[in-house]
């Protein structure tokens, strides 16, 4: 199959996705021509926004068991390398679609039909996942998730340290350590002080990513005193937040990731069924996530 890119486009922004993997590649301001994403450079990290399914995060051993039986899975699953088909599209929205294959059983054996729709609605893009359980007998067992790299700087004047992160509502949350050999270390996790700013460098990534508990509705900003030019993620249900940027490579970009489901615990037993933040789907079912993105 060709792979595709698919544009959206409105008074405010250009979009690009790819059907590889429905994964944005590009979003440029229709005034300002600036790009938004990181442009995918493969000496430091070649990849824009994957789409995180049906992992999220490293397994331990980089594989799993299910009804006794042992599946070998890298990190953050495969879709992201698989292709889409085109289901739906409008001047301003796309469906992808995903379904499983003798390829994806052979290490992930479910059934599964998994959707991402991208809606550009004035000067927010909406980004929505679907995952569905076709089978009529088994429950399906997932993660999923989002990864978009934005540019730091957004505008060539500035540096990468002249941005900080803001988190809205304005107050502490659950830092998770990640050891990137181990895993997630969930039994020392801290309150992290979200309630103000924090000062963006390359060195605050040298463990890994910035994980981060949520509840309910938040928001997570890229912003710079010395420029209006900044980056909102907004998520309402997203248990956890990932931030990123490549350690020790450094690359002028950042990754706001909201997950539904993590990386193995460091005492992980490796039964699916018991794995930390897990989504359970019963037959017939349909599991939907969604998070925004909008720039100023």
């Amino acid at each position: 199959m060709k792979i595709l890119q698919i544009e959206l486009n409105n008074e405010f922004y250009q979009v690009k996705i790819s059907t590889l993997g429905a994964e944005l590649q590009s979003i440029v301001g229709q005034h300002n021509h600036d790009e938004y994403l990181w442009q995918a450079d493969p000496e430091i990290w070649g990849r824009h926004a994957p789409v995180l399914f049906p992992i999220v995060g490293k397994l331990k051993d980089d594989q799993y068991r299910y009804q006794g039986q042992t599946y070998h899975m890298t990190q953050h699953g495969f879709a992201r390398d698989h292709e889409f088909t085109v289901e739906r599209q409008t001047d301003h929205s796309i469906v992808f679609l995903l379904t499983d294959s003798e390829e994806t059983r052979a290490v992930y054996p479910f059934k599964f039909e998994f959707r991402v729709k991208y809606t550009l609605i004035n000067q927010l893009l909406k980004v929505k996942y679907e995952v569905t359980n076709p089978s009529t007998e088994a429950p399906l067992y997932f993660s999923v998730g989002g990864h978009p790299a934005f540019r730091v700087p957004l505008t060539d004047d500035l540096k990468f340290d002249d941005y900080f992160l803001r988190f809205k509502p304005s107050k502490s949350r659950i830092q998770i350590p990640l050891d990137p050999k181990a895993g997630i270390d969930f039994d020392h996790r801290t309150l992290a002080p979200t309630d103000v700013d924090w000062q963006v460098t390359h060195e605050i990534f040298k463990d890994d990513a910035l994980i981060f508990q949520l509840n309910d509705e938040n928001e997570i900003q890229i912003l710079s005193d010395k420029t209006n030019h900044g980056v909102t993620l907004k998520t309402k249900d997203a248990p956890y937040l990932g931030i990123w940027s490549a350690y020790p490579k450094q690359g002028n970009y950042i990754c706001l990731e909201p997950w539904w489901g993590i990386a193995d615990l460091v005492d992980a037993t490796g039964e699916l069924t018991e794995k930390k933040g897990i989504n359970r789907l019963e037959p017939n079912e349909t599991f939907k996530a969604k998070y925004s993105i909008s720039f100023m």
